[in-house]
């Protein structure tokens, strides 16, 4: 038993190390920072390019990379993106976040390339030193790991207690507008937290690399893992956050124990402890009402700030014309390409299906759920097994999964739409990573990795009129979001999204509203599963990892969330772009496209309605100077005077 306890410490310190980075970065900028996982790889990375492949000596790589590469980078991505997030609505801050976590790990294997082998050294020296005190066994890596935890905890508090600096960064967390008024920089301040953020998350991606392996999966579980210590202390307490972690870790590790490690139960059961334990403290908040967006500042910082929301916006582009244009050229692309290209838009037709369920959720709805491509996930395995074990019609299975996984949908809802936009975003993840743990592993569903077979209708079992049927249900679903939106209830979709308070003052229930919209993008995301079953012709489960989620996120973000037409776009993109790359351009260029939709959506600290809006807002200044420049002198209206402005 004690060998168990000792190696769930060691699992436990790296999550502690990670939670505390987390509420450092959140309660002193407000940021909740989803690239965690990105930037503990990237330094990881950069570690093993010096140690490894340039032969540096352990400790000086280990200080290039750790202590001084970390901190630069933290620096970098402060003056890029965290410096323009403090003031912006929590959605825009989740999708920017999210998209540095889709396009940083792939640029660094663009810099440095990419591993065949993902096993990589720790801080020890090769080969690793093991001790046997008291009869257990602890190798230098966990020594290393309980030290650095230690370490982080000794300086942390003594900084935050006992010098200027820690002084400075209590005030910032107080009050930003105080403290620049009291003649403190809160930007150096918050250049200085981010930097030693990064310093933490390298140091906890080189410890984990050793057990989880130097892969973006292993630093991202990483990541989510911490996210459990993270909720239980609210975001706020440090010493709960470290507490919990490593409670944390001390029970993945002993319930091994009493499992068959052979059994898959084992394998479901072990990955998915960290979130347990993030569902049960969520509920407990939820329940004691003590969840929610916690306002950050002080009385004077809430009274001087701008909020960024999601004001209602008109419908993007000139009416119709610009969507109808879209779907036109989307429907001609299966008559002039071969079968190859086709099957790919295909996919990508069937891919904007479920990614609408964003544009519903994210777009009109004003919720950021992170479960969306899991919510796909049951629509395609349910679909694939009653098509293939019962005999039913492709298109029947697929109307009638989505119909089953609707309820799941509502219940999620139900208890996660008090909660606040953050708590959402974690509960929704967290759910999708027990989803993938738990029932998309399952022998059932898995097969090996194969999945389930799932036939295309006998009429379209070619790759053209199967693009075909797919776009006409887009089409259709994009027909019935539209006048949903122009509806009586997506008028208070409208309302509740822009303002929660004023809704209930004009008497409008915030929780039947987003719930109305909870399930129909559930019913929508199930429908795209099912399609991308039918264009793979297989239900694959790792197709549907909740990780592959933050890219189908990132892409919709960064063209936009709320026009219809933006799904179409983002699937095609997100289906035939890769393909592009590698086709045509060199091998180690193929991941640049996931770099773009991750830049794109970073970019939404600057313009938070995406590319097409962007555009449509180009364009039109574009055609108003041309009528200005068509319009003779004569003819153009003459300036209003004072008294007919509109305030």
């Amino acid at each position: 038993m004690l060998s168990y306890v000792v190696a769930g410490l060691a699992l436990g310190a790296i999550y502690a190390i990670a939670a505390a980075s987390l509420v450092v970065t959140h309660v002193s900028s407000g940021v909740f920072n989803f690239a965690f996982g990105a930037m503990a790889f990237a330094v990881a990375r950069f570690y093993y390019f010096l140690h490894i492949e340039q032969g540096w000596p352990l400790p000086l790589a280990a200080v290039v990379a750790i202590g001084l590469f970390g901190p630069a980078l933290g620096v970098l991505l402060y003056a890029v993106l965290f410096r323009h997030l403090r003031q912006r609505s929590p959605l825009v801050k989740i999708a920017a976040t999210i998209g540095l976590s889709v396009a940083l790990p792939p640029l660094v294997n663009l810099a440095l390339g990419q591993l065949v082998n993902v096993t990589a050294p720790g801080l020890a020296p090769q080969p690793v030193a093991v001790y046997r005190p008291f009869g257990t066994v602890v190798d230098a890596n966990q020594l290393i790991t309980y030290a650095g935890l230690a370490l982080v905890l000794l300086v942390g508090t003594a900084l935050l207690r006992f010098t200027d600096t820690g002084l400075r960064v209590r005030a910032l967390v107080d009050s930003p507008a105080l403290t620049a008024m009291s003649g403190v920089s809160p930007a150096r301040v918050s250049l200085g937290v981010w930097a030693f953020s990064a310093l933490l998350a390298g140091l906890a991606g080189v410890l984990v690399a050793p057990t989880a392996g130097l892969s973006v999966e292993g630093m991202t579980f990483l990541m989510a893992a911490a996210f459990a210590a993270v909720v239980a202390a609210r975001l706020r307490s440090l010493p709960t956050a470290v507490g919990v972690a490593l409670a944390m870790g001390v029970v993945t590790s002993v319930i091994q124990r009493y499992l068959d490690p052979e059994s898959a139960l084992s394998a479901q059961i072990v990955p998915s402890v960290p979130f347990l334990f993030m569902l049960a403290f969520l509920l407990a908040h939820a329940l004691r009402g003590r969840a929610g967006d916690a306002p950050t500042g002080g009385v004077l910082d809430r009274a001087i700030r701008t909020e960024s929301g999601t004001a209602p916006t008109a419908t993007t582009g000139s009416g119709y014309v610009a969507p109808l244009l879209t779907i036109a050229v989307v429907a001609c692309l299966p008559l002039i390409l071969d079968d190859f290209w086709t099957g790919l838009v295909a996919t990508g037709i069937a891919l904007a299906t479920a990614l609408l369920s964003c544009t519903l959720v994210t777009g009109e709805g004003g919720m950021i759920w992170l479960c969306q491509i899991t919510f796909a996930g049951l629509g395609a395995l349910f679909a694939a097994d009653l098509a293939t074990n019962s005999g039913w019609p492709p298109l029947a299975a697929v109307l009638v999964s989505a119909v089953c996984v609707v309820p799941v949908g509502v219940v999620l809802g139900l208890l996660t739409i008090r909660l606040g936009n953050l708590y959402v975003a974690l509960v929704t993840l967290t759910f999708g990573l027990l989803a993938q743990n738990l029932i998309f592993m399952r022998d059932r569903f898995y097969n090996s990795g194969q999945g389930i077979y799932m036939p295309r209708p006998e009429w379209a079992l070619d790759n053209r009129t199967f693009a075909f049927l797919s776009l006409a249900v887009f089409c259709a679903l994009g027909v019935f979001a539209v006048n949903l939106r122009r509806s009586t209830a997506g008028l208070a979709v409208t309302a509740v999204r822009w303002s929660e308070t004023g809704s209930r003052t004009l008497g409008l229930g915030v929780v039947p509203v987003k719930v109305l919209v909870s399930a129909v993008a559930t019913f929508v995301a199930a429908v795209g599963g099912g399609f991308l079953a039918l264009a793979y012709q297989s239900a694959l489960p790792d197709s549907f990892s909740p990780f592959t989620g933050l890219v189908w996120l990132a892409v919709l973000v960064t063209v936009g969330a709320r026009p219809v037409v933006g799904a179409l776009v983002a699937g095609l993109a997100f289906a035939v772009l890769p393909s592009v790359f590698q086709t045509y351009l060199p091998t180690r260029w193929a991941e640049v496209p996931v770099i773009m939709f991750g830049f794109g959506a970073v970019m939404l600290a600057r313009d938070p309605e995406g590319v097409l809006a962007m555009h449509a807002r180009q364009l039109r200044t574009v055609s108003g100077w041309l009528r200005t420049r068509r319009t003779p002198a004569a003819d153009k209206p003459s300036a209003p005077t004072p008294q007919g402005e509109l305030v």
